[in-house]
């Protein structure tokens, strides 16, 4: 990578959401940040600053990713999601949100965007996932509302609803 002036504002494009987005950044500014006051999608939350809590995750290619560690920059050419990507549609929610919402898996919602894009990332990569996987996957999260136990209902009950659904897709 080449070096960077700390002020220096450095052209990006990146495919936000589906959509491509092509902005000027600091090459200090964080990609949270970035996300949130120059796009204008303020989904992504920003807790701790360190990458513990797990509010800013996001996915890049895919994965799961702390977007409070990620220099803006270095979302060149990558393919980023945020929790607003979620939505199947205006006023709609997805499976996964819905089991949410269902089971009570939030209550100030501080810490919910990152954990759906977690989770999210999870059942995509593994559908037949189970409890303890789910817990496993939970861990990189605090959330100081729920105690986890309606997360953990709320994401169990969504990998059921679309096992369901592919099931009867076949």
């Amino acid at each position: 990578m080449s070096r960077l002036n700390a002020h220096e504002k450095k052209t990006v494009t990146f495919k936000l959401n589906g959509l491509p987005v092509r902005a000027d950044a600091e090459s200090r500014m964080l990609l949270s940040d970035f996300i949130r006051h120059e796009i204008g999608l303020t989904g992504t939350h920003v807790g701790c600053e360190h990458g513990v809590c797990g509010a800013c995750t996001i996915q890049v290619d895919g994965a799961p990713a702390r977007a409070c560690l990620m220099l803006a920059v270095q979302a060149e050419g990558a393919d980023i999601r945020t929790v607003e990507a979620l939505s199947p549609g205006e006023g709609r929610l997805s499976a996964l949100q819905a089991a949410f919402k269902r089971h009570h898996g939030l209550q100030c919602g501080f810490c919910t965007p990152g954990i759906l894009m977690s989770l999210d990332a999870l059942i995509s990569a593994r559908p037949d996932a189970g409890r303890d996987e789910v817990r496993d996957h939970l861990s990189g999260h605090l959330c100081r509302c729920t105690g986890y136990v309606t997360i953990v209902e709320a994401a169990l009950s969504a990998l059921d609803e679309i096992r369901r659904e592919a099931k009867s897709n076949v």
